[in-house]
């Protein structure tokens, strides 16, 4: 059995659905069928039972999938593994600025822990890029938040946080236990600069065209309130500074923390990191 042919097992087996693994792997539909009969071929036996509800594993499937990804790992490991040695591991990070996620905190530790000689370089990009340099090409893989264009990219959800209003603590609208964006209407928002990312833009401006000052980081957007008096949303579990208050927007839906990298990219060192940050957001 060849690695790519498992890779290619694994595909479908992930998916249950011959199109859209050949999509993810960034190949035609009939070669990867072939590839499929050829292993089941080898195997002696039956690996998907296929019928017009669609695609499911057999015994023999799920027993080669669970072996399968085990070969895979380890031969990632492997590579890794071989490229520290020879000095030329290293992994670009694109993450947000001002980030104090406990959920980064523990993800750099545990990565750290699986490849020690591995070389990782940090990019820290402003709120006027959420992909963090990926669409630019100056990252590897990014720990940032949605929503971005993800043309091209390959983005899994690792936690959603609830978001509310930022406000000035002497604000009318401070004295509430919650908002709607309703009650914000009139009110100047913080703006990012043009040709920011359309549905970033739209996401942290309640969905609505928004007139004030524009700003690229977090503690900008904490000084247009206190300043201003402009509002704009944050997340909840941020501590607000000095002066300023959060108050829970219950009719916004959260902020998603996601890991995102560029579609077809098959570094080891990515999915470690992928498979890394999924752990750390969960525990």
């Amino acid at each position: 059995m060849e690695l790519r042919t498992l890779r290619y097992f694994v595909a479908v087996a992930e998916e249950l659905h011959f199109g859209r693994a050949a999509t993810r792997l960034h190949m035609s539909q009939p070669p990867l069928s072939r590839a499929i009969k050829q292993l089941e071929t080898e195997v002696g036996a039956a690996l998907f039972d296929r019928s017009s509800a669609g695609v499911t594993l057999t015994p023999v499937g799920a027993v080669l999938l669970d072996e399968a990804r085990s070969l895979l790992d380890r031969a990632d490991r492997v590579r890794v593994r071989v490229a520290a040695a020879a000095g030329s591991a290293t992994l670009t990070v694109g993450i947000l600025g001002d980030s104090t996620d406990p959920g980064a905190s523990r993800m750099a530790r545990a990565y750290h822990r699986q490849h020690p000689r591995v070389e990782v370089r940090i990019r820290e990009a402003d709120l006027t890029d959420p992909t963090c340099g990926l669409h630019a090409g100056s990252v590897d893989v990014a720990l940032t938040r949605g929503p971005f264009d993800e043309t091209g990219l390959t983005v899994r959800v690792l936690r959603a946080d609830p978001v509310g209003a930022l406000l000035r603590a002497d604000d009318p609208l401070a004295r509430h236990s919650s908002l709607e964006l309703t009650d914000l209407a009139d009110r100047r928002w913080f703006l990012f600069p043009e040709g920011t990312d359309p549905a970033w833009q739209s996401y942290w401006n309640g969905g609505e065209p928004r007139e004030g000052p524009v700003v690229r980081a977090v503690q900008e957007c904490r000084h247009a309130v206190l300043w201003n008096g402009t509002v704009g949303m944050t997340l909840l579990n941020h501590e607000p500074a000095a002066g300023l208050t959060v108050v829970p927007l219950i009719d916004m839906p959260p902020s998603r923390v996601v890991v995102a990298w560029n579609e077809g990219d098959t570094n080891p060192l990515i999915r470690s990191f992928v498979q890394t940050a999924i752990t750390a957001y969960h525990d």
